[in-house]
């Protein structure tokens, strides 16, 4: 037998399957994330920025419908948000950039956040087509997202199947097993030492309390939950900032050269090519704010909003405060601890940003633990809705009440498994053949998008009501298009 932190143990012949397996989800995670989604993302982020004018200049416009937005729909505007920044952030802006800087180096964080910021126009694009071709249930419910709107925008059923069963089946990876199995980790090796088997308890004990409430029940959690962990976060990002303020303006920089320069400086960071420090950072910025997965947009259908474009304004916020502020912060953060710090290097793997949180003693740590056990849970959550609607469109309501049982139990498994690159390498495979699907979407649709900017955000009709949707007629008026 094998003894693991937090006291799992398996057998020895299990730990070579285990490990096996591994290796051919890394191999296929590494030829999808490769070159193809790389160019694709990127390709695609700078195409839609052009293509739509540079939406994130309306930045601030977006801020202030967060609050407004009358029109059909269950939840408002800011609850949609919450609940898609719930699902995005996570592990992703914590363990996941830790792995991104000991992969890629500290470039890695350069690209993140720059995925972050182009990334913010493709979330509108996706967003507004959500609403452009969302509909509703047999119980009354608006749903949508990318599955409908390659359905009935570009007529492709297969395809809008393809999508909706990789994404119910990536919602394990990205919003169940890796946040579970992170902070299960974090616990374990913590001054507490919390046996896996414990926090998986708790997980199930939550979530399932939540999950009992639907949507709304959602909505309430993430939207009380979401602003006060991000508050906490960032304020122990910012003490450790202080306390290794004279290597702030020296991390900056050496992120930036990183970034560019084919060879890692030194300081013991490993991977030191140009490629790996792209790769990793757009890798985990796409697993952080998940612009472009076709995730999000799920939640932006049932918003409280007149027309398509006011939401999708308020949407392409989500990717600045997930990766532009809190995964540069943590990336930031993680370097600076790794220049003032020599016990601090890259081989602390997954455990970096906990070890570096210790740097404040156990108020650092405890904060950690606090603001990673929340993000888990709302991450969790979010993802559960957006796994739910992508197996209703497979076989209608019938499905959900199993979805989530089994949600729960994988909840649990993703808090004992032993060995977490696995979880890692599923989620990054999982993550890009949904991607795929949500790209064509959008290339294909980029006339409606032009379309619908045009006249609600150009030509200055932003709290103009279009009375098509939810009526039937945004079918007809798609056809016409």
């Amino acid at each position: 037998m094998l003894d693991h932190a937090g006291g799992g143990m398996v057998t020895y012949g299990a730990y070579i399957m285990l490990d096996t397996l591994d290796q051919i989800l890394e191999s296929a995670s590494g030829f999808l994330w490769g070159y193809i989604l790389i160019f694709a993302l990127l390709g695609t982020h700078l195409y839609l920025t052009c293509l739509l004018r540079f939406p994130q200049r309306h930045f601030f416009t977006g801020l202030r419908l967060y609050f407004g937005g009358k029109g059909e729909g269950q939840i408002s505007q800011f609850s949609s948000l919450m609940v898609s920044l719930a699902a995005n952030v996570g592990t992703g802006n914590i363990v996941g950039v830790a792995v991104a800087v000991t992969t890629g180096g500290p470039g890695a964080v350069f690209w993140c956040m720059l995925t972050g910021v182009f990334g913010m126009a493709t979330r509108y694009a996706e967003s507004l087509l959500a609403i452009r071709y969302r509909t509703q249930d047999e119980k009354g419910n608006i749903i949508g997202g990318p599955m409908y709107a390659i359905e009935k925008g570009l007529k492709c059923k297969w395809l809008a199947v393809v999508f909706a069963v990789v994404t119910a089946i990536a919602a394990f990876g990205i919003g169940n097993l890796t946040q579970a199995n992170a902070v299960s980790q974090v616990l374990a090796n913590s001054a507490l030492a919390v046996p896996t088997w414990v926090t998986g308890l708790v997980m199930v004990l939550l979530v399932g309390a939540v999950l009992l409430g639907g949507l709304q029940g959602i909505a309430r959690v993430c939207t009380a939950l979401v602003p006060s962990m991000a508050v906490v976060y960032i304020i122990g990002c910012a003490a450790i900032l202080i306390s290794n303020s004279e290597f702030v303006w020296p991390a900056i920089c050496h992120i930036v050269d990183s970034a560019f320069h084919p060879q890692a400086a030194a300081g013991g960071f490993i991977g030191s090519t140009l490629m790996l420090a792209m790769q990793q950072g757009v890798r985990r910025g796409l697993f952080s704010n998940e612009a472009g997965l076709g995730s999000a947009p799920i939640v932006s259908a049932p918003s409280q909003t007149p027309n398509t474009v006011q939401h999708a304004l308020v949407a392409s916020t989500g990717p600045f405060w997930d990766t532009v502020v809190i995964c540069t912060l943590t990336g930031l953060t993680l370097t600076t601890c790794i220049m003032a710090h020599d016990h601090i290097t890259t081989s602390d793997g997954e455990l970096l940003t906990y070890v570096s949180f210790a740097t404040l003693g156990g108020f650092g740590s405890a904060m950690l633990t606090i603001s990673l056990a929340a993000f888990v849970v709302s991450t969790v959550l979010g993802w559960s809705y957006f796994g739910e609607r992508s197996l209703e469109y497979i076989g209608g309501q019938r499905l959900i009440y199993p979805y989530r049982v089994l949600w729960i139990i994988v909840a649990f498994l993703g808090c004992v498994v032993p060995k977490s690159s696995i979880v890692w390498n599923f989620a990054d495979f999982a993550n890009g053949l949904m991607a795929l699907p949500n790209l064509i979407c959008m290339i294909g649709l980029s006339g409606v998008l032009v379309a619908e900017t045009r006249k609600y955000l150009w030509e200055n009709r932003l709290y103009e009501v279009d009375p098509t949707l939810l009526t039937g007629k945004n079918e007809e008026k798609s056809e016409k298009n």
